[in-house]
């Protein structure tokens, strides 16, 4: 398996971090890259990369993320954007600051992400994004993250489509519960886990692990003839409901039993 360049967006916790571990595993270069530049840091000396600070609604910078990666490597072939945000509100009480800021890193800074990676990319390169069970389960309370990332499922399409006659492949991957720092709070609520892992056929949270793989084989050359897919890791979740996040709030602020 020959070595590539790997770049890795949002590398500096949960998904990202699993996923910049399995491509270094893999043998490839791997650059990670977060707002948090400390976190980027700690995961790029535990897996012998490169650490840059990026934030994905700030295109300068992501241009020169890959400007400097391209420069300093020759070429850029893997890239794999897990950066993500949530909120809770319902839309009515929803402040339209926060929702924007919500699709802004998911939706907004995908495309950013997948406009400059298409510009330094070759032939054989693969850029994948991490959407999730809500693109096509609503939630209750998650307006703005189901609406990103549906956005993000149907973004992967048209850049697929766009990028296919330039040999460019642009895949994602759709999880349900995994735990990550960015699912801890809603895991602090009671009943929130057991009400996701009862409406998931396998009975069970997926893993970090589980995803990162699934991202190897999409960024690798068995999958080379893939692109415009949104893989659902879920268990099955998607088969089933989504849980009620705000029922099993209320019955936390009122002491009661959902």
């Amino acid at each position: 398996m020959s070595t590539q360049v790997a770049v890795v967006i949002g590398g500096a916790s949960g998904l990202g971090t699993a996923i910049a571990r399995a491509l270094h595993a893999e043998g490839h270069t791997v650059t990670v890259a977060d707002a948090n530049l400390a976190g980027a840091e700690a995961v790029a000396a535990a897996c012998g990369g490169t650490p840059v600070a990026a934030d994905v609604t700030d295109e300068a910078a992501i241009e020169s993320l890959f400007t400097e990666v391209l420069a300093r490597s020759g070429s850029v072939d893997i890239v794999v954007n897990t950066a993500g945000t949530s909120g809770f509100s319902a839309i009515a009480d929803h402040d339209v600051a926060e929702w924007r800021s919500v699709v802004d890193v998911n939706l907004v800074g995908a495309m950013i992400v997948i406009k400059h990676a298409a510009r330094v990319m070759g032939r054989g390169g693969s850029i994948l994004s991490l959407t999730s069970l809500n693109a096509r389960q609503p939630g209750a309370g998650l307006s703005a993250y189901c609406a990103a990332k549906a956005g993000l499922s149907m973004l992967t399409a048209v850049a697929a489509l766009e990028l296919g006659p330039r040999g460019i492949r642009v895949n994602a991957i759709a999880p349900g519960l995994v735990i990550t720092p960015l699912t801890e709070g809603i895991q602090m609520v009671p009943g929130v886990q057991e009400d996701y892992v009862e409406n998931t056929p396998l009975g069970r949270a997926g893993t970090p692990e589980e995803i990162a793989d699934a991202a190897v084989y999409l960024s690798s050359e068995r999958a080379a003839w893939i692109t415009g897919e949104v893989l659902d890791i879920n268990g099955g979740a998607h088969l089933m409901r989504y849980p009620n996040i705000g029922k099993h709030l209320d019955a936390m602020m009122n002491g009661a039993t959902p």
